[in-house]
């Protein structure tokens, strides 16, 4: 029996359990290594006793762990430990398919075409892969909140056979989404599939299925020779293209079905296009009921009176037993009533101290989920349980507010009649209050805000007030502004907008941008920068401006390196001597000798 807190392959921890099924019971547990949720499927103990049942359920459960689709589960792992066969599934948060048209009944055309268009798309990439579902149904496809469908069980449906129509009632969910070829002892192909998910397209639209039964072999002998009722009859506004795309998923010759499931997926997208709406109703062009089905049918028949049969012999040997005992129980009666003394005698102070209540038959506690605390206060009473006198509170983004959440002990649970439920009430979606961030930094703010809150953060950069200290540590990452003022109450999901300052961290172009040397020696003091200056005698710059720099305009500032520019300075004018009259015109030309060659010297 598995527990809360166990762990299966010293990685698996058990947090609680999310599902029972006939053939395996689903937990939510915890990855200690890869620190994640995850969803743990453990067969029952009865099928894991059988060899070649788990051999087939590891083998395509890992085939099945090969698939890659937005559509499909994903299977982590595959193993066994201590006798406890498992698989490691991705953990969706979300209700079946089933009990989604338990809450709401039929869905609306546009809601059931989305549904099916992900199912085809999901199984087209399983066919791709040659991996056939066979268990097919609405409690086998998860459907997450906004909408998306995720498909599982592949691998234990493989498992599975034909020969359990007989054997149990554990497939009775399974046998309403039956092809006939499956019931009729047949292989499966990629065809099965389609038969199944043709059914769920009808009970989707409808809320109800096609056929029914009080046991697996009659609605398997109804799948297999009983037309499938007409949509159209039930619900007028059913356009004729979509009740065609079920009668072809879900004839009973699967010549007459779609080739594969991406054909059906491709149907369906042009399912409601004006030329299509009102087309004629779909002809098979293969015989529905051949021969060798009519075979298959009889001999379930047969199954199915031999059943019958063998209930009947059962009761009468079991009556036969009957009166054997009886007959014991007078010869050994004597006997009895002297020990029925001595025990009376015995544990009769026993009798009168145990309480009268332990005697008392235990009871199912109601759902009250949605229901007002009045209605469910009386649910509880007529059960048989006490009612807290208070009321407690839970946020609920799913439940309206005022009504109930759940109960503790919880619905479904099995308590004594005269135990004590407390009831819980939402308050509504859980808000929280938005504090001032302001001077804290951007990074920290956002992670909390997402992870905590699941709040859509934008940063934004924009000019910081001019009390705003730039050259303070880590300025750039604190927070100058929000789009939120503090005290405003928010949800999951809602957004806010984080405001940074937008600091230069770039070297500027400084020639470009005409700056002086006094610009410079700010800048550098700003950015804690060694600067290094050198003068250029030029006309071509105003004196004082700089003509360039060590550092490329763009390049990253970084705090205690050196930046060198050259600075112009006007260029000092110099007093030209008159040529001596003595000397020619082309010595005058002549360059005058240094001092350093003068005779003098």
């Amino acid at each position: 029996m598995i527990t809360k807190g166990q762990v299966i392959n010293e990685r698996y921890e058990i947090i609680r359990s999310i599902g029972e099924g006939g053939m395996a019971n689903v937990y939510l547990g915890y990855d200690t290594i890869l620190d994640r949720s995850v969803a743990i499927k453990v067969l029952r103990g009865d099928l894991s006793n059988d060899e070649k049942f788990v051999r087939r359920f590891q083998r395509e459960a890992l085939s099945a762990s090969s698939l890659a689709h937005p559509n499909i589960v994903e299977v982590y792992d595959v193993g066994e430990d201590d006798g406890l066969y498992y698989i490691v599934m991705e953990y969706i948060e979300g209700k079946t398919l089933k009990q989604l048209l338990k809450k709401r009944g039929s869905l609306t055309l546009s809601e059931a075409i989305d549904i099916m268009l992900q199912l085809t798309d999901g199984m087209a990439h399983a066919h791709d892969s040659y991996i056939i579902h066979r268990d097919l149904k609405p409690q086998n496809i998860m459907i997450k909140d906004d909408g998306q469908i995720k498909i599982t069980d592949f691998g234990i449906a493989m498992a599975l056979n034909s020969t359990q129509l007989t054997q149990t009632n554990s497939v009775m969910g399974s046998v309403h989404y039956l092809p006939p070829e499956q019931a009729s002892g047949k292989g499966c192909t990629i065809k099965s599939d389609i038969y199944s998910m043709g059914i769920i397209f009808y009970e989707l639209l409808s809320g109800s299925l096609p056929f029914k039964g009080d046991n697996a072999v009659e609605i398997a002998l109804k799948h297999m020779r009983d037309p499938l009722p007409s949509l159209k009859e039930e619900n007028e506004a059913i356009p004729q293209s979509i009740e065609n795309i079920i009668l072809k998923a879900t004839a009973k010759n699967p010549k007459n079905r779609y080739e594969d499931a991406r054909s059906m997926h491709e149907d369906l997208l042009t399912a409601l296009d004006d030329e299509r709406m009102n087309e004629e109703v779909y002809q098979f062009k293969y015989p529905e009921n051949e021969n060798e089905n009519t075979k298959k049918i009889k001999k379930l028949e047969e199954i199915e009176k031999k059943e019958e049969q063998k209930e009947e012999e059962e009761e009468k040997i079991a009556q036969k037993v009957e009166d054997i005992e009886d007959k014991k129980n007078k010869r050994v009666i004597i006997a009895l009533a002297v020990i029925f003394v001595v025990l009376l005698i015995t544990f009769f102070v026993l009798f009168f101290v145990i309480p009268s209540g332990s005697k008392e038959k235990n009871k199912i506690i109601p759902d009250c989920e949605g229901d007002k605390v009045s209605t469910c206060e009386k649910k509880l009473q007529e059960a048989g349980f006490e009612v807290e006198e208070e009321v407690k509170t839970e946020a609920s983004k799913d439940v309206k507010k005022n009504r109930v959440v759940r109960t503790d002990p919880e619905a479904g649970r099995s308590r004594k009649v005269g135990s004590k439920v407390t009831i819980y009430k939402s308050t509504g979606e859980e808000t929280y209050k938005i504090e001032d961030y302001s001077g804290k930094n951007y990074i920290e703010i956002q992670t909390s805000l997402e992870l905590e809150y699941k709040m859509k953060v934008t940063i934004e950069k924009k000019e910081p007030p001019e009390d705003f200290d730039v050259t303070a540590d880590g300025a750039e990452q604190k927070i100058i502004g929000q789009s939120l003022a503090a005290g405003s109450e928010v949800k999951e999901g809602d957004s806010i907008t984080l405001y940074i300052p937008d600091i230069t961290d770039e070297f500027p172009n400084m020639s470009g941008e005409g700056w002086n040397l006094d610009d410079v020696k700010v800048f550098c003091d700003k950015y804690g920068l060694v600067l290094e200056t050198e003068e250029q005698e030029t006309d071509a710059y105003e004196a004082g401006k700089v003509i360039t720099q060590s550092r490329p305009a763009g390049s990253p500032i970084v705090s205690g390196t050196t930046l060198k520019v050259v600075v112009a300075v006007k260029p000092v004018v110099k007093e030209t001597e008159s040529p001596k009259p003595n000397k020619s015109p082309d010595e005058s030309t002549k360059p005058s000798s240094s001092p350093s060659d003068s005779p003098e010297e």
